[in-house]
């Protein structure tokens, strides 16, 4: 638009310089000096012009990447997206939870347990509900779903749960565990690009990442030997079930207790999810102890009265905090509100001053 504005002036303009040429007649060089003047100012102006014409095309290109519809689901398997999505089967709770945020809640018509338990007030009514791990696929067929979002822990035996509902055609659409802040991202963007909801997506992701620059801000403060080692436990070690379930680097758990000022007494580990003995969790001595146990009633009080932790400093300096198990577990944007609610626990100061200061 602009190289066009300029090309009309100068056409405008054009036959007074041109009058201005008849009067110079017989001046020689400063006639050709003049009339190369204005050959160059028309190549500039073409040349401006097409220079925006190939920002306009290179910018086209970048907004029909980002909302093409995918044609591979974030496992790699091959899809066929149809080109409207009204009614989606969603079986994972952070798939559903991404949904309900997109707006999309009316068009689920079936999802997995876990997500009817704790998304159900948002979802209509008496929608089908089915186990994740086997799911009845003559059920779900019948559904006649546009597509089905799935997860890996459907697969974590093996086998295809879902082969039947794929043989008749229906787009199902696998959704493997995250294991980055990075892939979470990605998650919701490609669900957002399946039922065309880009622009959603972009800006819950927006969102996300403004929080975390925010975090991050507030512990880049935190002096490096103020801050806190930190055992993050799943589960907590009974007589029963004596290992104690926790993360590895190599997932976004690790991700956000690093993010939010906070050394893990596990961070050496490659594997994602690892147990670790009561005695080596002792021998950490971690500074502070989150637990994610969704199964142990007042978890905090049995940490902190379990015999032989007495001298732990998290036990010592009562730095045992439980956190919502339930969403920093489920990977999508939500595990935000745990990184805030970490640093408002255990740097609370820090957290203060960014209040203040805002």
């Amino acid at each position: 638009m602009f190289a066009k504005k300029m090309k009309n002036m100068f056409y405008r303009v054009l036959p007074a310089v041109m009058i201005s040429l008849a009067v110079l007649a017989g001046c020689g060089t400063k006639e050709t000096e003049t009339e190369a003047t204005v050959s160059e100012e028309i190549q500039s102006v073409e040349t401006v012009e097409s220079e925006t014409a190939e920002t306009t095309e290179s910018e086209a290109e970048v907004v029909e990447e980002k909302s093409a519809v995918p044609d591979k689901d974030r496992c790699g398997n091959e899809i066929k997206v149809p080109e409207k999505v009204e009614k989606i089967v969603s079986m994972a709770p952070s798939t559903t939870q991404i949904l309900i945020d997109l707006g999309y809640a009316d068009q689920i018509i079936a999802c997995d347990t876990y997500s009817a338990a704790s998304y159900g007030s948002a979802l209509k009514a008496d929608i089908p509900q089915f186990d994740m791990m086997t799911p009845d696929n003559e059920q779900i067929a019948a559904l006649e779903a546009d597509i089905v979002f799935t997860t890996g822990m459907s697969y974590s035996k093996g086998e295809n749960v879902y082969a039947a509902v794929k043989e008749i055609g229906v787009c199902v659409a696998d959704i493997p565990s995250s294991s980055s802040l990075e892939e979470i991202k990605e998650d919701i963007r490609f669900i957002g690009a399946c039922i065309g909801a880009n622009d959603k997506a972009e800006e819950i992701v927006g969102k996300m990442e403004e929080s975390i620059k925010e975090i991050q801000e507030i512990t880049a403060k935190i002096p490096e030997e103020e801050k806190k080692t930190v055992l993050f436990e799943l589960s907590t070690p009974t007589a029963d079930y004596p290992e104690i379930y926790s993360c590895g680097y190599t997932t976004y758990i690790h991700e956000i207790l690093t993010i939010t000022g906070l050394k893990s007494v596990t961070g050496n580990e490659e594997s994602t999810w690892i147990s670790i003995s009561e005695e080596a969790a002792i021998a950490a001595n971690p500074d502070v102890i989150l637990s994610a146990d969704t199964y142990t009633p007042d978890v905090v009080n049995v940490i902190l009265g379990t015999k032989g932790w007495e001298n732990v400093n998290a036990v010592k300096n009562q730095e045992v905090y439980k956190i919502d198990g339930d969403t920093i577990s489920r990977p999508n944007h939500h595990v935000i509100d745990v990184m805030y609610e970490i640093i408002n626990l255990v740097y609370p100061e820090y957290l203060e001053e960014a209040d203040e200061a805002a």
